[in-house]
């Protein structure tokens, strides 16, 4: 097989896309891709793409543009897993200050009654999955390097509390999110959940988890709950994937439905988690052709080469969201309706990641 990730690297590079637009989650992920591939490669210019990247936020004193710890926008926190990179290759105190100051937000931030992080500020007492990936992931990667061992405790609450309060006992896959308020007008009115099993949306809480077990300590008393959370998801996962392209679908539980369709960022995201968590003993190695398998989908689903020798990832959800300014609903309808498109950041970071966690397997 082809080496994707660094194909997808160069496609990247080669388009000049955008990942300056603003301090946004799906850029740092991106760049984490890519810093796989500059690991494995040690070609300078992927590093040296990076910096560039994040030389256009992080100020001389270590300000970032574009970052207010007010906002309390959990999302704000997932660029700092690639300035942890950038800061141990180089030594650059700007990088350290950057991280000090996303850092300082998990003090603060905004937390349900049983101390999960809201998922910002204007999206009150509510846990959203997508929030596992930017808040819990990072928390648990500082820790790692800069932190105390005792915050691990911290890091798996959120794990916990988030699939205590969203897993659906039927089926054991997680609603999007949930308001503890009842409040929302997507929330059901007894349960406080959204009302379905959205692909990307699980695809970031088996990242956050796969990600998190690999920074977390042997012996703290919750790891063994995270890797049986972690297994359970990717049982109840690997029940509804596409039989024919070994994929997932948007709606994850609703393949026949009209209007439903294969989508590319939570099926990269899906397959990462897999074949990470089988490369690392978290998931039984008998799925260890089941891992490939869906990697071998994604790429015949999904990745199409262009005449100038690049590939495209396609059909990937631009954005879904829940409540705010537009009112989304988080019904089937509302899912369905958001705009599919071609090489969108959400969905080449995971698919780096993948393709760069199946080379290693």
């Amino acid at each position: 097989m082809k080496n994707y990730a660094q194909w997808m690297a160069d496609s990247i590079i080669a388009r000049k896309t955008n990942l300056v637009d603003h301090w946004g989650y799906e850029y740092g992920l991106t760049l984490d891709g890519i810093a796989r591939v500059w690991q494995k490669t040690g070609e300078k210019k992927y590093f040296d793409f990076i910096v560039e990247t994040m030389d256009h936020f992080i100020q001389e004193d270590g300000t970032i543009n574009g970052y207010q710890l007010e906002e309390y926008n959990i999302d704000h926190l997932n660029n700092g897993k690639i300035l942890i990179t950038l800061y141990k290759e180089t030594g650059n105190e700007r990088y350290k200050q950057a991280l000090l100051l996303l850092r300082q937000q998990i003090e603060t931030h905004p937390r349900t009654s049983e101390g999960a992080f809201w998922h910002k500020q204007i999206y009150p007492h509510q846990i959203w999955l997508d929030g596992l990936y930017m808040g819990a992931a990072f928390y648990a990667a500082y820790i790692k390097e800069f932190g105390d061992l005792i915050e691990f405790n911290d890091v798996s609450t959120q794990f916990i509390i988030a699939e205590k309060n969203l897993k659906d006992k039927k089926t054991g896959l997680l609603y999007h999110a949930w308001d503890e308020a009842k409040e929302q007008i997507w929330a059901d009115k007894k349960t406080g959940l959204s009302p379905q099993f959205w692909g990307r949306a699980m695809g970031w809480y088996v990242m956050a988890l796969v990600d998190t077990l690999k920074n977390f300590p042997d012996n703290n008393k919750d790891r063994g709950t995270l890797v049986s959370i972690f297994n359970k998801c990717m049982q109840a996962l690997l029940k509804v994937q596409d039989q024919a392209s070994h994929v997932w679908y948007q709606i994850l539980d609703a393949g026949e439905r009209k209007g439903n369709y294969l989508e590319a960022s939570g099926s990269a995201m899906i397959v990462y988690a897999l074949l990470k968590g089988v490369r690392n003993g978290y998931l039984p190695g008998s799925l260890k052709e089941t891992a490939k398998q869906a990697y071998q989908g994604l790429v015949d689903e999904f990745i199409l080469e262009t005449k100038e020798g690049l590939i495209n990832l396609n059909k990937i959800c631009y954005v879904a969201g829940l409540g705010g300014k537009d009112k989304r609903d988080g019904t089937f309808a509302y899912y369905i309706s958001e705009p599919i498109i071609s090489n969108e950041p959400k969905g080449l970071g995971p698919f780096l990641l993948a393709s760069a966690e199946n080379e290693i397997l």
